[in-house]
């Protein structure tokens, strides 16, 4: 992992626990979604060793925001693959790490990297930052965020758990 990915990766794992997704540290094999990556009972592992992209984390950690507190604790990769609004908060996890990569101030490329969202990583970047991308919207209908405030827009973030 380069430095300027670990300070990153550190960055992360410090805010994640500071608004109270979990994260911790072993070996994983190799049957995780994501390589060194998994969401258990809804905390983040990670696997340093097998981890290849380590803005990964912060989308996963999305995933786990946008679901309500009831059913937070309850998820795995597969209990994200199977939830019945899985689309919307997909949308959802993707403008929430946007907004965590600028509240930490972290280019979203770490995130949105050219091996991920099928190619289109530029698009959702600009669509974010010209606040413009439906997730942004879901976020806001939620009390997350706002798409409308002038004083604390989009990006911002009214609570970073749902």
């Amino acid at each position: 992992m380069i430095k300027n990915d670990q300070n990153n990766l550190s960055k992360c794992i410090a805010f994640l626990n500071n608004i109270g997704i979990k994260t911790s540290f072993r070996n994983l094999d190799d049957s995780s979604f994501l390589p060194g990556l998994l969401i258990e009972k809804g905390n983040i592992v990670i696997d340093t060793e097998m981890l290849q992209h380590p803005g990964d984390i912060l989308h996963e950690a999305g995933h786990i925001a946008v679901v309500s507190s009831k059913d937070r604790t309850g998820l795995t990769a597969d209990t994200l693959i199977n939830r019945k609004n899985r689309e919307a908060e997909e949308v959802m996890a993707i403008a929430w790490s946007y907004a965590a990569c600028i509240h930490l101030d972290i280019d979203p490329s770490f995130v949105f990297h050219k091996d991920g969202y099928r190619g289109g990583s530029t698009s959702i970047m600009d669509s974010c930052d010209k606040n413009e991308y439906v997730g942004m919207l879901m976020l806001d209908s939620l009390g997350m965020t706002s798409a409308t405030c002038e004083s604390a827009p989009y990006p911002h973030m009214e609570r970073w758990l749902r």
